[in-house]
């Protein structure tokens, strides 16, 4: 696959998005970079700003399966996964599969379910494989996680561990939209309080699996030269010293760094990335990633104000 056909393919995905989507394009261009070097993306808003259905768009645009779980606080990790159950008329134990087993997963107000339950998702995330009674099963490389919480509602809510959240390539904040956009909104969407389905609305995949594998290949050989190589590592130790942040962000962040970084730029129609893919990208990628210090909390100073001054105060490669 060339980078030419890349671009159309990211650009007819996005087309399909759009017929029920409503602004949100930084959401859906980092959606597809994850989806183009193999992350996972934790999306956090207030709800009713369409995170939900936003997942269940980008899934119809493409020709993935597509699994929901609604975490709940009583949920178990047998839930997640599945389980052996004993078979009487064959003598021996069958898999039944867990919601897990799919390609683009939707986990509902993950921030829902006890830590327990949420470290099922720990080596489906990082490996694309779970183990089942010491069976380990393969997800396969299409197996994307797209996570929802609320930021507002903490009372039954159980915080993401570190461990957790450094699975997750990007958190992306969803806001509320333009005056535009939110009268487009109504205007599509408000003959019903229901919830419409992309179908609905004519959506259909624009990429097959074998797209979508050829393009990741594209993606791998994008061009990223040592000087950038230098920049990203600059902006990742930076938050080791920044005065404001207690932790920083671990050297896998910045291969995870990387990686996004030549996805971007083929989602922009680059075969090479430029400074401006990593400074797009530091925000989303490393906010999770960073634990701010108590005096920091106090005065008010949050995770993206203390990125923005790192990527200021780091020289960019000319």
């Amino acid at each position: 696959m060339t980078l030419e056909r890349v671009d159309r393919l990211v650009d007819a995905v996005r087309a399909e998005i759009g017929k029920v989507i409503v602004g949100q394009e930084e959401a859906v261009e980092l959606l597809l970079t994850s989806l183009l070097c193999g992350g996972h993306v934790l999306l956090e808003g207030v709800p009713g700003t369409g995170k939900t259905f936003l997942v269940q768009a980008f899934a119809a645009g493409l020709d993935l399966e597509f699994g929901r779980i609604q975490f709940t606080p009583d949920m178990m990790p047998g839930d997640v996964l599945g389980t052996n159950l004993f078979n009487f008329q064959t003598n021996s134990f069958t898999l039944t599969k867990g919601p897990i087993f799919t390609q683009i997963l939707l986990a509902d107000e993950i921030n829902r379910t006890p830590p327990k339950t949420q470290a099922a998702l720990l080596q489906a995330m990082g490996e694309r494989a779970v183990t089942i009674d010491r069976q380990t099963h393969e997800l396969g490389w299409d197996f994307m996680v797209v996570a929802t919480q609320n930021p507002i509602e903490q009372q039954g809510t159980y915080p993401l561990p570190e461990a957790q959240l450094d699975r997750f390539l990007f958190k992306i904040v969803m806001g509320y939209p333009e005056r535009d956009e939110e009268k487009e909104i109504v205007l599509r969407h408000g003959a019903s309080p229901a919830m419409p389905r992309p179908a609905d609305f004519g959506v259909g995949a624009a990429a097959t699996r074998a797209e979508l594998a050829a393009a990741r290949e594209v993606c791998a050989r994008i061009l990223l030269t040592d000087p950038l190589a230098d920049y990203i590592v600059d902006i990742v130790r930076g938050t080791r010293v920044h005065p404001s942040i207690e932790t920083g962000a671990s050297p896998r962040a910045a291969t995870m760094m990387a990686a996004a970084a030549r996805a971007h730029a083929a989602v922009c129609g680059r075969d090479f990335v430029i400074p401006d893919d990593v400074k797009r990208l530091t925000l989303p990628l490393l906010r999770h990633r960073i634990v701010m210090t108590p005096a920091a909390d106090i005065e008010g100073l949050r995770e993206d104000d203390a990125l923005r001054e790192i990527v200021d105060q780091t020289a960019a490669p000319r």
